[in-house]
């Protein structure tokens, strides 16, 4: 599966990856969205032509059928991520608003002024943001668990700082920027020897590593279906049933309720209480027909298949004079560097312009940065479709860099 032949078959299911010219194109920008294969692009146009009714009110037989799809689709994520039962699954537009929707539902309504809440130096602001905005509202004080010197969180430093007045941690499976990869199960033993909650944001895990809830013992796992090669605008919320039952409403609308009147409304259980409005239901197919493509290749062969990618881009970079790579020898699909003396959006530019597609920025991620003493980095990401003459192009084209900027 890694090897270079098996790579460029499965860049012809991949129509986004030809240039303007019809020629290739070397995309290295999975971590920020991945490029969607034919088969998820199919079953969302089926999905918006034949296929299309809404779920869950029509009556007639293609809404059914329709509703029939969205609930397979949620327990086909279940038993993607390795839930107990699909009741666990929260559609949601993203990631994003998965945090978001813990933050205010769990910790808004169980924090008071006091209590504490553990995240890291290398998370992604939409795993920081929403949960300062709900310790100012209650109170809570946030902590910050440093990182080791190659880039992971250091777990035996969140064991030392952990008290009982944390009452959520919130960490990253994979960093998007440095791809180091959170060892979930030991970080969950450590949140629940003081009786605290713990969230994990496997945007970019679920894509390149097999996940199961149950074995890694978190309490909320959140991913975004787009950089899972599926559509924007969709993701799933997975958390433990007890969790979600004891968790109020995130929204006011449709489909959420039980029962309405002007004096009382009495609303669904979970997940339905937390979906409401008319979902985004293509998406939902979309999800689906990712999770399918993915597991047909199988997430072992796809995780070895760009650790070997990012193995020969890091060699070859590490040899170049000027340039400082960022992470762990052992990243998962992402390569973070910086080449001395040029912003990173210089990089990206130059790059650009040979047809390299990189990432150049602080990602989303500010305070990494910070500890890093940078502004930004550049940022090469690999995907299933990646080959090895994108780390060709590449390192030819930050060659190219050095010269300018010699």
């Amino acid at each position: 599966m890694s090897d270079l032949a098996q790579a460029l078959r499965l860049r012809d299911d991949f129509p986004g990856l030809l240039n303007s010219a019809g020629g290739k194109w070397h995309y290295l920008d999975s971590a920020a969205t991945a490029q969607k294969p034919h088969a998820v692009i199919d079953a969302i146009a089926r999905a918006y032509g034949p296929d299309y009714a809404t779920v869950h009110r029509g009556v007639y037989e293609r809404s059914a059928n329709m509703t029939l799809a969205y609930e397979a689709a949620r327990r086909k994520v279940a038993s993607f991520i390795g839930a107990q039962s699909d009741s666990e699954i929260v559609y949601v537009r993203g990631a994003t608003e998965g945090i978001n929707l813990v933050a205010q539902s769990w910790a808004g309504t169980q924090l008071k002024a006091g209590d504490r809440i553990l995240l890291s130096m290398l998370e992604h602001h939409s795993n920081i943001v929403p949960w300062q905005i709900v310790a100012e509202k209650v109170g809570a004080q946030i902590d910050v668990v440093p990182l080791t010197a190659d880039g992971r969180i250091d777990l035996d430093a969140m064991a030392a700082m952990i008290t009982p007045a944390h009452r959520m941690v919130a960490l990253a499976h994979v960093s998007n920027v440095l791809g180091s990869v959170l060892d979930v199960r030991r970080a969950a033993d450590i949140a629940h020897s003081v009786g605290a909650k713990i969230l994990i944001d496997g945007c970019q895990a679920v894509p390149r590593l097999a996940v199961d809830v149950q074995a890694l013992d978190c309490d909320f796992y959140v991913f975004s279906a787009h950089k899972l090669y599926g559509p924007t605008g969709i993701g799933a919320l997975w958390g433990r049933k007890e969790l979600l039952d004891a968790m109020p409403p995130y929204q006011g609308g449709g489909s959420m309720i039980d029962k309405v009147t002007f004096e009382k409304t009495t609303y669904a259980p979970a997940p339905t209480r937390f979906e409401a409005g008319t979902p985004h239901i293509t998406g939902v197919v979309g999800l689906s027909a990712a999770i399918d493509y993915v597991q047909a290749i199988g997430l072992d062969a796809i995780h070895a298949h760009e650790c070997a990618l990012v193995g020969k881009a890091r060699a070859a970079l590490e040899s170049l004079n000027s340039v400082r790579v960022f992470g762990p020898q052992d990243s998962a699909g992402i390569l973070s560097f910086e080449v001395e003396g040029v912003h990173p959006h210089d990089v990206g530019t130059i790059l650009d312009e040979t047809g390299v597609a990189i990432r150049a920025g602080h990602h989303c991620a500010q305070p990494l940065m910070r500890h890093l003493g940078v502004e930004a980095t550049a940022r090469a990401s690999f995907g299933i479709y990646s080959d090895e003459g994108d780390v060709d192009a590449l390192v030819k084209g930050i060659e190219r860099v050095r010269k300018i900027f010699g």
